[in-house]
C-alpha cells in the first residue's frame, strides 16, 4: 500500500509504502520533548519504503536534538513535522508521521508511548536501521 502526503503548503512531499494494512501498523508516539509538542504519530516498516520529495528547498528545516543521530524534517513555510531521516553511510532510513499522510485516518490503533531516552547513541542508531524504514530524499525541480 502506498500513503501519500506531505506538509500543507507541499513544499516536501511524503510517499510511505508498507505492506502492511494500516489499520494493522503499528502507530509509536515517542515521549520525547520534541515529539510531544508536535502530538507526533510515527510509523515504520524495515520491509517498505519512505521517499521524500523536495518541492522547495529553502522551506525545508531540518531539525537536529538530543544525540544528533537524525534529521527531523519540517516545512519552515507552513510548520509541519513530515518525517524524521537517520543517514548511516549511503544509506538512509526514516519514519513517516503519520498526521502528515493523507490518509492519516486509516492508521487506527492507538498510538503506543515510546521512551527512547535510555538509549545510548550506537543503541539509537541499532534500533533506527532494524526499525525503521529504507528511505530516499529528493530534490525536485
Amino acid at each position: 500500500m502506498r500513503h501519500h502526503g506531505g506538509c500543507h503548503c507541499g513544499a516536501i512531499v511524503l510517499d510511505y509504502e508498507s505492506a502492511v494494512a494500516p489499520e494493522a501498523t503499528e502507530v509509536r508516539a515517542c515521549q520525547c520533548g520534541f515529539c510531544r509538542k508536535h502530538g507526533s504519530r510515527a510509523v515504520s516498516d524495515p520491509e517498505g519504503k519512505l521517499t521524500l520529495t523536495i518541492h522547495d528547498a529553502a522551506a525545508v528545516r531540518r531539525y537536529r536534538f538530543g544525540l544528533a543521530t537524525a534529521d527531523y524534517f519540517l516545512c519552515g513555510h507552513c510548520g509541519v513535522y513530515v518525517a524524521a531521516v537517520l543517514a548511516e553511510g549511503d544509506a538512509l532510513y526514516g519514519i513517516a508521521i503519520v498526521n502528515a499522510l493523507d490518509d492519516a485516518d486509516s492508521f487506527r490503533q492507538a498510538p503506543k508511548p515510546a521512551d527512547y531516552s535510555a538509549e545510548d547513541e550506537a543503541a539509537r542508531r541499532q534500533r533506527r536501521r532494524t526499525r525503521w524504514t529504507p528511505a530516499a530524499v529528493v530534490t525536485a525541480g
